[in-house]
């Protein structure tokens, strides 16, 4: 037998086992647009745009549902620390320093712009969705985001 007609051969019993067990599902990626959900209303509150840099995972806020306050000006973080107090929320980075760690992030922080605090986070990506958790001793939150359009 030829190498080619044996290489066919090995093709042709090996096609059909390939496609009954389906397309490899790809790893999901917690990179790319995510809309915020407000956890009493279920309405989207912000877009946040998560990326990587220098191997780590970072988190900024790129547009608001209502970007300005009662008198018309951009919000802006009243209560953060440091050099984020009285930023525009708009272009704040929310998450932090997360490394991998197998098919989550973590090791960062989570700052919630409201408040201005900031707690330790881990990120994960689930059926399509964003799980961003923040962690106060043993006690934590989980929010879920959904993909951007």
């Amino acid at each position: 037998m030829t190498r080619t007609r044996m290489l066919g051969a090995v093709l042709a019993l090996s096609l059909p086992v390939l496609l009954a067990a389906g397309p490899a599902r790809a790893a999901e990626s917690p990179f790319g647009r995510w809309n915020t959900i407000d956890d009493k209303t279920g309405k989207v509150r912000s877009e946040v745009d998560v990326y990587e840099q220098g191997g780590k995972l970072f988190a900024k806020i790129t547009a608001l549902t209502e970007p300005t306050d009662e008198q018309g000006k951009p919000r802006t973080c009243t209560k953060c620390q440091g050099p984020d107090k009285n930023a525009p929320v708009v272009g704040l980075i929310i998450i932090k320093d997360l490394s991998r760690d197998g098919d989550r992030w973590k090791g960062g922080t989570v700052m919630d712009p409201e408040d201005g605090k900031v707690y330790k986070a881990e990120v994960w990506p689930e059926d399509g969705k964003l799980k961003v958790r923040g962690y106060l001793g043993p006690f934590y939150r989980t929010q879920t985001w959904t993909k951007a359009r």
